[in-house]
Parts: C-alpha cells; structure tokens; sequence
C-alpha cells in the first residue's frame, strides 16, 4: 500500500481544472467565488485488490486568509494519513501547502512535507508569476504563463464556468510539480447523479489525462465528479492503479461558502 496519500494528492492534482478556459478568456483574470477562509473537507481513500474497498487512508484540506510578502493569500492546507492498519505496512504522513494571490487565483509559494515509509521529501516552491520562474529547493525552473501547483489548481479548479463547455470538451492546464511542468489537460463528461459513500448528488463529471507513471496507467482511465452547485467540491474520484484500483469520497466538510445543494439524500436516510 505504498502512497497512498500520495496518490490521493496526485489524483486530486492531476484532475483539477484549467488555468486556460475558452479560446480567447483572460484565464488568469478568474476570481475566487467558490470558497472560503474557514472551509474543510475531509476525504477517504479507499483501496480494492481483492475484490472489496477497504479504507486505507485520509486527507483533510483547510483554507485559512493570510498575509505573505505584502499580499493577501488563501494559505491551503492537505494534511494525509495511513490508517493504522496500513501503518504497519507502510506509514503515510503527508503535508502539502500553497499561497494563493487572492487577487489573481495563481499560487506564489507551495511546500511539500511528505514521510512515506520514513522516505522523507521536503520541497519548498516560491513562484514568480510575472518573470515566469519557480525558485525550489532544489533550484530554478522555467514556468509557463499562469502556473498552477498541485493544491491551488484544485481551488483554482472550482471556479470554473462549466456552462461555456460542451460534453467532449477538453480544458488544458499547466502545473508544476516535483520540479517539473506537465502539460494536462480534462475531458469535461456532462452530468449526472452519482452516489458516494456520504450520499446521492447531482454532480458534474470529467475525465483527466494522466501522465503514465509507476502507479498510474497514462491516458483517461480515471474519472472524477464535483459538486453540481456553487461550491464545485470534491465528491468523488475513482481509478485504476498498477495493482488493483482506489476510490476517494468526500466525507465531510465545514463552512462551505454556499449551501451544498446539489446533495439529494444523505446515506442511510
């Protein structure tokens, strides 16, 4: 059960939205009416190899207003975890941070913590968005026009106008991460309801184009589903991994911006 922390921030990295929209959209003039300071939400992985799900681990993100270099940010936390049991195989504590310019929706500095099976990996990412560079850790790097980090892409994401795209659609963006920039892109799906593990929601669904790796097939194997209301949340991503496949559903959340009325029913009610 290697990653498995890691692999819920890469599949919610890798599956959020575009820094580029529709031909001829200022794509980095979007504004944040989707979340606020003080939200939460929690999510579950679980894991199938055997033909059951079982829950493997979780991840908590939290959205705080800050100040950084004279700016007012979203400072955005995930925080991950193995579960007990999967500790003894392989213990999980991960932490991922991004500033987010509230003015511009585009990340100016991301930190990666992660302990994985006492593998540790530290990477602390200043972006300058106007000279086009990411000074890390490890040194300096070229960026593309309107970057995005593998946490601030997922809010960056839940502000997008689905209403401009048509099923079939693709959406790129670009993201930097673990030192590199990955041209990505989704596949806008439509809607439909879909039922999670927290209850039965309209949701909107897409497919994201994932970059063939260890645990990851390349293609659009996974599959992903948000929130057809305001807020745009995570509710639910499933996919297959080099051995077996995940799931990851939204468990829980705290002060969501608008009321989550996409949700039809809660589970068991």
């Amino acid at each position: 059960m290697r990653n498995l922390i890691k692999i819920f921030v890469l599949i919610t990295g890798l599956m959020a939205f575009a820094p580029k929209q529709v031909p001829g959209d200022d794509f980095c003039g979007i504004k944040n009416t989707a979340f606020k300071e003080g939200e939460s939400v929690t999510l579950k992985v679980f894991y199938n190899a055997l033909g059951m799900y079982v829950g493997a681990g979780e991840a908590t993100f939290v959205t705080t207003l800050e100040r950084f270099n004279g700016k007012t940010v979203y400072h955005c936390v995930g925080d991950g975890k193995s579960y007990s049991f999967f500790d003894n195989f392989f213990r999980v504590r991960d932490r991922y941070e991004t500033y987010i310019d509230t003015s511009t929706m585009l990340p100016v500095k991301f930190i990666r913590n992660v302990d994985e099976g006492g593998h540790k990996i530290y990477n602390n990412v200043t972006f300058n968005q106007g000279a086009g560079t990411a000074v890390s850790t490890n040194g300096i790097f070229k960026t593309p026009n309107c970057i995005q980090d593998v946490v601030s892409s997922i809010y960056y994401a839940r502000n997008i106008n689905f209403s401009k795209y048509n099923p079939g659609d693709k959406i790129p963006f670009d993201m930097f991460l673990d030192d590199e920039v990955y041209h990505l892109y989704i596949r806008y799906l439509g809607k439909e309801n879909v039922k999670t593990r927290y209850g039965k929601f309209r949701a909107i669904k897409f497919k994201p184009l994932l970059i063939k790796g260890t645990m990851f097939e390349g293609g659009e194997k996974m599959t992903a589903w948000v929130s057809d209301d305001p807020n745009h949340l995570l509710l639910r991503v499933e996919s297959p991994i080099s051995v077996g496949t995940v799931k990851i559903d939204m468990y829980g959340y705290k002060n969501l911006r608008y009321p989550l009325t996409s949700l039809q029913s809660v589970r068991g009610q």
